[in-house]
């Protein structure tokens, strides 16, 4: 199978799974990608999810380079061209649960794009990341050429792009691309307590904050501030003081264990 995707307390966990392929973006796992995600949004069950690659070598490659050579409609879900194929940058997005990267290898050109497309970037020390979208002659089409910028800031992402340099973990952490980096074997451990921890607050708050600070980021300062605020009147009516108190012991029991 191309796409591992196991389920358990709440976190899902999705695996690209072509190692000796460097999880490189085929047509079928960009199309396992949409279908799990699809799923995953529907699975009531399912809080949090985390997206990694099998192996310690990549994250993923990026499109699969000699698929593109001899398939000339390989390009169809990678928005940048018309196509039947589903978009797995377009499902993840529309997912309204936290998404966690563990970025476990080389996140290159489309495995770039599609780490962008998580919510909370972390990192082992093997992580590097490139743009070779200009090298391969492609234009992207899944938000890098937008996203980058907004991440690292113009300057860096100019630099990335117009080189198709690597940057290695270390620096993607300085850079504010990555929140964290960790040896090898204590990626998945760090991701999954990340994501329980997630897990841990209510639902439908989790879902409304991460729609209001992603709707916010989109627009412009005094946009995000009128649409805080009404998000705020139309929630907090229906919260109850009771349920504060209960919810602050909690807290605070929480706080005497971190």
């Amino acid at each position: 199978m191309v796409l591992l995707v196991d389920k358990k307390d709440g976190v899902a966990t999705v695996t690209l799974n072509r190692p000796e392929a460097m999880n490189a973006l085929s047509m079928q796992l960009r199309g396992a990608i949409a279908d799990a995600f699809e799923a995953l949004t529907a699975d009531d069950e399912v809080r949090v999810i985390i997206v990694t690659g099998a192996g310690e070598r990549a994250f993923t490659a990026g499109l699969d380079l000699k698929e593109l050579g001899s398939n000339a409609s390989a390009l169809g879900s990678a928005g940048h061209q018309g196509g039947a194929l589903k978009d797995p940058v377009k499902a993840m997005a529309a997912c309204p649960k936290p998404i966690i990267a563990a970025v476990n290898g080389v996140a290159i050109t489309g495995g770039f794009e599609l780490a962008l497309a998580c919510d909370v970037l972390i990192a082992s020390t093997n992580a590097r990341f490139a743009d070779t979208h200009g090298r391969v002659g492609i234009i992207p089409g899944w938000g890098l050429s937008q996203k980058l910028a907004r991440a690292v800031g113009v300057s860096r992402a100019k630099e990335l792009s117009l080189t198709g340099n690597f940057i290695d973990a270390k620096t993607a952490c300085e850079w504010g691309l990555v929140n964290r980096v960790y040896a090898p074997d204590e990626l998945m451990p760090a991701a999954l307590k990340l994501a329980h921890d997630m897990a841990s607050v209510p639902k439908t708050m989790s879902e409304t904050y991460k729609k209001l600070i992603d709707d916010g980021f989109n627009a412009t300062l005094g946009e995000a501030m009128k649409l805080e605020a009404e998000t705020s009147r139309q929630a907090n009516r229906a919260v109850k003081p009771e349920d504060v108190e209960a919810r602050r012991a909690g807290i605070q029991a929480r706080a005497r264990t971190q």
